[in-house]
């Protein structure tokens, strides 16, 4: 049997399989921590390496009854989630060394592979069942350390998880009955010609659903409990990964089957996006442990992101405009600011996170307080410098300080804000974006300006390999960013008519 048509999918494949066979390993090998973490790693460089030559697909290879397509979005997200993926491997082979190791590894990446599931559906129905691959395997790598705290923590993710999923679930089910079909293009096609009150109850569930998902105010309660308490290794896959996942999800669902609704979802996501910001900031200015912070100031990253939907909303159908070196819509421009700042965010969070993994693996192992409070930053530029030098680069990437991707997301998403007409919610943006300062800055006057907390740090060598990574990675889009911004284009490109 001939499997050459399926050659888009083999990193799926690969991933599937090497997360069985970390698992049989692990129950037939005593030691086996280091060699599956190895394994692990290789194979999300493989997978990267297959999606990486798939890039730019000119038109959408559609499979298994055109409910998964290969197209440019995809692609992208794709390439998103096996890039945090890699850099959280890399850090936690450090990390989860001893028994145990089997099973992180193996729910890592049975979690990235239901990531790409998410990004490739074009049917309600496989888009659930990867959204519920990759939260299953959260849900118990959140509780991984077994501590009181990672419990609680495992347990609130799971209840609003679990929440969000039967709002999403429910408006799916509306959609299906309205459609009389769960692939996207019919539910566009339904939605264009039968728009009814039916309609607008689906999308309010739906928005509801994808907005736990993404953690947009007001129901992002569960993220700030959620990334103190898990892991920090894991904190850094939720918030870079996971939540990525919600957005892509929504991509497709909301601006393909839900295009007809754009007045209605542009007006929410307008509210949506400006209460998440502002408030993510606020809230994040008044912490005093370092993954809280990190954890609202994700919230307001999610914010800025919102703002695509918005503009999508606002500049559907309007005249190209020059910019970037061409003529492009305002919507394609909105999306592909999204995109930018979706994989600028990704890298981002996941360098800050692995972090605060690095001082807090050393501050728990000597003392009873908390291993993130801001105190322990004191004096961390003598004590641990590679760890706190990229700290310091990816907090003012975080708050879009040139050059960095952070810079180059804003700047394409506020940009195409500022030409759909929302010069509004593109102030609103740069105001909360100066005001992130306040606890960015913070932080890094901690690391830098306050005497030594403690003794000097070992910086272990998974923690410092991933931190390099991340932050050249980070640098590098900052300071070449054309090729990422044609990149964003183009995947953009998928989410509107050809």
């Amino acid at each position: 049997m001939d499997f050459s048509h399926y050659a888009p999918l083999y990193a799926e494949a690969l991933l599937t399989f090497l997360a069985v066979l970390i698992v049989l390993l692990g129950s037939i090998m005593k030691n086996s921590a280091k060699l599956v973490g190895i394994l692990s790693a290789a194979g999300i460089v493989a997978a990267l390496a297959m999606v990486s030559s798939n890039l730019m697909v000119s038109k959408p290879l559609l499979f298994f009854f055109d409910t998964i397509s290969v197209d440019g979005l995809s692609q992208f997200f794709k390439a998103v989630f096996l890039v945090v993926s890699l850099l959280v491997v890399i850090a936690s082979i450090s990390r989860y060394s001893g028994k145990g190791a089997d099973e992180y590894f193996a729910l890592l990446l049975f979690a990235t592979v239901g990531m790409m599931v998410v990004s490739s559906s074009v049917d309600l129905v496989t888009l659930f069942v990867g959204f519920e691959l990759a939260s299953l395997s959260t849900y118990a790598l959140a509780a991984f350390d077994k501590s009181k705290k990672n419990l609680e923590a495992a347990m609130k993710y799971f209840i609003f998880g679990s929440v969000a999923s039967s709002f999403m679930l429910f408006g799916f089910s509306l959609l299906y009955g309205m459609a009389g079909s769960t692939r996207l293009a019919d539910i566009a096609a339904a939605s264009l010609a039968n728009f009814g009150p039916a309609t607008l109850v689906a999308l309010i569930f739906v928005i509801v659903g994808f907005a736990f998902k993404m953690a947009l105010v007001p129901f992002h309660m569960w993220a700030p409990d959620t990334y103190e308490g898990a892991p920090p290794l894991v904190s850094a896959l939720l918030a870079a990964g996971s939540k990525k996942m919600g957005f892509a999800a929504a991509f497709r669902v909301i601006m393909v089957a839900l295009i007809a609704l754009r007045l209605e979802w542009y007006l929410a996501f307008a509210i949506l996006a400006a209460l998440t910001m502002t408030l993510g900031n606020l809230a994040a200015c008044w912490q005093n442990n370092v993954r809280r912070i990190l954890a609202y100031s994700s919230i307001a990253q999610a914010g800025y992101i919102a703002i695509g939907f918005v503009v999508v909303g606002a500049a559907y159908g309007a005249a190209p405009i020059a910019a970037f070196n061409g003529f492009y819509p305002p919507a394609q421009l909105g999306i592909a600011g999204a995109l930018l700042l979706i994989l600028g965010h990704a890298l981002m969070k996941t360098g800050a996170f692995i972090g605060t993994a690095q001082v807090a693996s050393k501050v728990s192992s000597g003392s009873d307080s908390d291993p993130d409070d801001i105190s322990n930053y004191a004096g961390l530029a003598k004590r641990a410098p590679i760890t706190a030098f990229c700290m310091l680069i990816f907090m003012f990437a975080l708050a879009g300080i040139p050059p960095t991707a952070g810079y180059i997301g804003k700047f394409v998403l506020f940009s195409s804000a500022i030409y759909s007409g929302l010069v509004w919610l593109a102030m609103l943006a740069i105001l909360n974006s100066a005001l992130s300062l306040v606890y960015y800055l913070r932080i890094i006057s901690y690391m830098y300006l306050k005497d030594a907390a403690g003794p000097k740090i070992e910086e272990q060598k998974g923690y410092v390999v991933a931190l390099v990574l991340t932050l050249l990675a980070v640098v590098w889009i900052g300071v070449f960013p054309e090729a990422f911004i044609n990149w964003a284009l183009q995947a953009a490109a998928v989410l509107l008519p050809q």
